[in-house]
């Protein structure tokens, strides 16, 4: 784990919402992490402290925590031609030599001694991720390339910190890759019953799936 990010709260007119905590910033000490609950009504993020504005769309059990690679940003430093900290996508886990957009829907990671990840999808960006980058086309642009990072639901609660490691656990027998699924869902609904093959896709996912295919 190269760091852990938590968010500072900025005002977000991109969004006409009071806040919005996509600025994350990495911190020196262990976070406890848990299950926020449900999207709306819950806490939020599953990092404790970690704000998020636009409880809607953001957070809850199956956005509890948002990862990013570090090779991915490497990759945009050399397309953007300017630097990318750690966090500068709003993540909350900054990662290094795990294969993020290629996890398995499903799968689990264990992230230090106790905490134990499960990726359920890609980021779909928004109006607040647009604005941040304030580049041209951006979010055509990020969905075109496929490098969203993953989503994760928490299995095990704990704690993590800067330098845990992330080993996966366990493997789905049958299931659909972070970057397969956000390229179905978002460029190819011809073949959006593929998604229904990961088990462990969201119930709220699942449901629009089923209802656009039937």
């Amino acid at each position: 784990m190269l760091s852990v990010n938590v968010g500072v709260p900025r005002a977000n007119p991109a969004k006409k919402l009071a806040m919005t905590g996509i600025d994350k910033r990495p911190v020196d000490h262990p976070v406890q992490v848990r299950r926020p609950g449900p999207k709306t009504t819950g806490l939020h993020s599953g990092l404790v402290g970690d704000p998020i504005g636009d409880i809607k769309s953001h957070g809850g059990d199956d956005q509890a925590v948002y990862a990013y690679a570090r090779e991915d940003y490497d990759w945009w430093e050399k397309q953007l031609d300017r630097q990318l900290a750690g966090g500068a996508f709003g993540e909350n886990l900054t990662t290094l030599g795990i294969d993020v957009n290629g996890a398995m829907i499903g799968e689990v990671w264990r992230v230090g001694e106790e905490l134990e990840l499960q990726p359920t999808f890609g980021r779909i960006p928004c109006a607040t991720f647009q604005a941040r980058m304030a580049e041209p086309k951006w979010l055509k642009r990020f969905t075109k390339e496929n490098r969203t990072g993953a989503y994760l639901r928490i299995v095990t609660p704990g704690f993590v910190q800067t330098g845990d490691p992330i080993t996966v656990v366990h493997r789905p027998d049958k299931s659909v890759s972070i970057a397969e699924a956000f390229q179905v869902y978002m460029l190819e609904p011809a073949r959006l019953a593929r998604l229904l093959d990961a088990e462990a896709l969201p119930d709220g996912m699942r449901a629009e799936v089923e209802r656009r295919i039937s």
